[in-house]
Protein backbone atom coordinates (compact mmCIF):
# COMPACT_ATOMS: atom_id res chain seq x y z
CA UNK A 1 0.00 0.00 0.00
CA UNK A 2 1.58 3.03 -0.98
CA UNK A 3 1.12 6.29 0.96
CA UNK A 4 2.33 9.83 0.54
CA UNK A 5 2.16 12.12 3.79
CA UNK A 6 2.89 15.91 3.33
CA UNK A 7 3.49 17.66 5.99
CA UNK A 8 4.36 21.09 7.47
CA UNK A 9 1.89 23.80 6.18
CA UNK A 10 0.68 25.94 8.71
CA UNK A 11 -0.08 30.35 9.11
CA UNK A 12 3.10 32.25 7.77
CA UNK A 13 3.30 36.14 7.14
CA UNK A 14 3.64 37.59 4.08
CA UNK A 15 6.81 38.13 2.85
CA UNK A 16 7.87 34.40 5.13
CA UNK A 17 8.97 31.08 4.10
CA UNK A 18 7.57 27.80 4.73
CA UNK A 19 8.90 23.93 3.26
CA UNK A 20 6.52 21.52 2.77
CA UNK A 21 6.99 17.58 2.61
CA UNK A 22 6.09 14.87 1.09
CA UNK A 23 6.99 11.71 2.38
CA UNK A 24 6.43 8.25 0.56
CA UNK A 25 5.83 4.54 1.46
CA UNK A 26 4.88 1.20 1.01
CA UNK A 27 5.49 -0.32 -2.49
CA UNK A 28 6.54 2.45 -4.13
CA UNK A 29 9.92 2.74 -6.55
CA UNK A 30 10.03 6.67 -5.66
CA UNK A 31 13.36 7.18 -7.16
CA UNK A 32 11.91 6.74 -10.49
CA UNK A 33 8.45 8.03 -9.91
CA UNK A 34 8.02 11.69 -10.98
CA UNK A 35 6.99 13.40 -8.16
CA UNK A 36 4.57 16.72 -8.03
CA UNK A 37 3.15 19.81 -5.73
CA UNK A 38 -0.46 20.85 -6.75
CA UNK A 39 -2.22 23.45 -4.83
CA UNK A 40 -5.93 24.09 -4.37
CA UNK A 41 -7.48 27.35 -3.08
CA UNK A 42 -10.94 27.69 -1.79
CA UNK A 43 -13.57 27.53 -4.89
CA UNK A 44 -10.44 27.46 -7.70
CA UNK A 45 -9.80 24.33 -9.44
CA UNK A 46 -6.35 22.18 -8.20
CA UNK A 47 -2.75 23.48 -10.11
CA UNK A 48 0.17 22.27 -10.23
CA UNK A 49 2.77 24.22 -8.45
CA UNK A 50 5.94 22.31 -9.40
CA UNK A 51 7.49 19.18 -10.82
CA UNK A 52 10.68 17.21 -10.20
CA UNK A 53 11.74 14.15 -12.62
CA UNK A 54 13.67 11.44 -11.33
CA UNK A 55 16.34 12.68 -13.32
CA UNK A 56 15.98 15.62 -11.17
CA UNK A 57 14.94 18.18 -14.24
CA UNK A 58 11.86 20.20 -12.56
CA UNK A 59 9.04 22.59 -13.96
CA UNK A 60 7.02 25.88 -12.56
CA UNK A 61 4.14 26.97 -12.83
CA UNK A 62 4.64 30.69 -13.43
CA UNK A 63 2.99 32.02 -10.50
CA UNK A 64 5.79 30.60 -8.34
CA UNK A 65 8.64 30.90 -10.47
CA UNK A 66 11.76 32.52 -8.69
CA UNK A 67 10.04 32.09 -5.18
CA UNK A 68 9.26 28.11 -4.66
CA UNK A 69 11.97 25.15 -5.05
CA UNK A 70 11.36 21.37 -5.89
CA UNK A 71 13.48 19.28 -4.42
CA UNK A 72 13.90 15.35 -3.74
CA UNK A 73 15.94 13.31 -1.38
CA UNK A 74 15.48 9.50 -2.60
CA UNK A 75 17.50 8.18 -0.09
CA UNK A 76 15.03 9.11 2.37
CA UNK A 77 11.99 8.82 -0.28
CA UNK A 78 11.07 12.44 0.32
CA UNK A 79 10.22 15.43 -2.16
CA UNK A 80 10.28 19.34 -0.28
CA UNK A 81 9.09 22.32 -1.34
CA UNK A 82 10.74 25.42 -0.23
CA UNK A 83 8.52 28.23 -0.15
CA UNK A 84 9.89 32.10 -0.32
CA UNK A 85 8.34 35.50 -0.27
CA UNK A 86 4.88 33.87 -0.01
CA UNK A 87 1.89 35.98 -0.96
CA UNK A 88 -1.97 35.43 0.33
CA UNK A 89 -2.51 34.49 -3.23
CA UNK A 90 -0.58 31.33 -1.79
CA UNK A 91 -3.04 30.43 1.00
CA UNK A 92 -4.34 26.66 -0.49
CA UNK A 93 -4.20 22.97 0.12
CA UNK A 94 -0.82 21.77 -0.84
CA UNK A 95 -0.63 18.57 -2.54
CA UNK A 96 1.82 15.93 -2.96
CA UNK A 97 1.31 13.42 -6.40
CA UNK A 98 3.28 10.62 -7.33
CA UNK A 99 3.31 9.50 -10.80
CA UNK A 100 5.03 6.17 -12.19
CA UNK A 101 4.06 4.80 -15.63
CA UNK A 102 0.35 5.63 -15.32
CA UNK A 103 0.31 4.95 -12.02
CA UNK A 104 -1.04 7.62 -9.70
CA UNK A 105 -0.65 8.53 -5.99
CA UNK A 106 -2.18 11.42 -4.03
CA UNK A 107 -1.42 12.67 -0.55
CA UNK A 108 -4.05 14.02 1.88
CA UNK A 109 -2.61 17.60 1.62
CA UNK A 110 -1.57 19.86 3.90
CA UNK A 111 -3.05 23.64 4.37
CA UNK A 112 -1.08 26.30 4.30
CA UNK A 113 -2.45 30.24 4.88
CA UNK A 114 -0.67 32.96 4.19
CA UNK A 115 -1.67 35.90 6.25
CA UNK A 116 -0.84 38.75 8.43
Amino acid sequence: QVQLVESGGGLVQPGGSLTLSCAASGSMFFSITTMTWYRQAPGKQRELVATITSGGDTIYADSVKGRFTISRDNAKNTMYLQMNSVTPEDTAVYYCNGNLVGSIYWGQGTQVTVSS
